[in-house]
């Protein structure tokens, strides 16, 4: 599975399927996706009641929440050339995630993607075979002595972004990531370069306007998120 574009078109994404035409981390949602002709799906893949699901947090579950079993076999089967994007909201049950990957055949099309430095490097003990991408940034910081949280806005937004192009290599190394997966509020061309540099992937989320789809085109990035595939045709 190819995450750096190349001379190749944009990698179109579908953030929960397709979030905007169906409701999201639903079965609905990835066919959505799939109609528009999308190279990878982004789900969120969740633990609750004992089981691997597809949903962002407990608060957003349905009350019968798809099984990550369930949404497997429809990707193996519906989807045979689709990637998967598998963006990791629990941690402690990596194991259980990679077995449900290897038993549909998925794990050379996936790509793992979490902040969650200890949860990359589990998978990649358990895997080396499953691709990582580190997400950047988290919704937060701690400062000072105190560890006092800190949301990612304003001057600590712009600090990482200008700081990022420079910490690009130990981020991804440290966990063995081919890929970042970045907020569009701190993609710059300086960053794009150097993980290109480094032969890592560039994924960013989430874009909803099809002119910001042409800005990260033109900065060289490999791969879009978006809640509303039809973006790219615009």
């Amino acid at each position: 599975m190819s995450l750096l574009r190349g001379e190749g078109p944009l990698l179109r994404v579908g953030h929960r399927g397709a979030a905007a035409l169906a409701p999201a981390n639903t079965i609905e949602a990835v066919e959505a996706a799939l109609v528009h002709g999308v190279d990878f799906v982004e789900l969120d893949v969740f633990f609750a009641d004992g089981k691997l699901v597809v949903g962002h947090s407990r608060r957003e579950l349905t009350a019968t929440p798809v099984t990550l079993v369930e949404m497997f076999a429809f990707l193996a089967d519906r989807a045979p050339t689709t990637g998967l994007l598998a963006d990791l909201k629990l941690s402690g049950h990596d194991r259980q995630l990679v077995d449900a990957l290897r038993a549909h055949g998925l794990v050379d099309r996936t790509l793992a993607c979490t902040n969650h430095a200890a949860t990359l490097n589990n998978l990649r003990r358990i895997e080396p075979a499953l691709a990582r991408s580190r997400t950047y940034p988290r919704g937060h910081v701690h400062l000072g002595r105190r560890r006092t949280r800190v949301p990612v806005s304003g001057p600590v937004l712009w600090a990482m972004k200008q700081t990022l192009p420079y910490r690009v290599e130990r981020l991804t190394r440290e966990v063995g990531a081919r890929a970042m997966t970045l907020s569009r509020r701190v993609v710059t061309r300086a960053a794009v370069e150097r993980c290109h540099e480094l032969g890592v992937g560039v994924f960013v989320w989430t874009v909803n306007r099809a002119d910001l789809v042409r800005r990260l085109d033109l900065l060289g990035v490999d791969g879009v998120i978006t809640d509303d595939p039809r973006v790219f045709a615009g």
